[in-house]
């Protein structure tokens, strides 16, 4: 039985909005480009092109701003245990 190699948990903080970005930026510029252009026939290209530079953008902006968003929660979310 072979077993999958895991990453150590102290890329958690980039594994996760690694993550987030790619699945975000699919939909939401999947809605866009659908929007803009319609059902064009090189709707899927646009939307791949669309996505790569959403996605440029979205991973190191969500690095940079997690941090604070998750201190945000932190005021609106009562803590468990607390």
């Amino acid at each position: 039985m072979s077993t999958v190699r895991k990453l150590p948990a102290c890329f958690n903080g980039v594994v996760t909005p690694f993550l987030l970005s790619l699945l975000m930026c699919f939909i939401v510029s999947g809605i866009s480009t659908g929007r803009g252009i319609g059902l064009a026939p090189d709707l899927p290209e646009q939307w791949l092109r669309a996505w790569g530079l959403s996605w440029v953008i979205a991973f190191p902006t969500l690095l940079v701003v997690l941090p604070a968003v998750r201190r945000l929660a932190g005021l609106i979310v009562e803590q468990p245990g607390k």
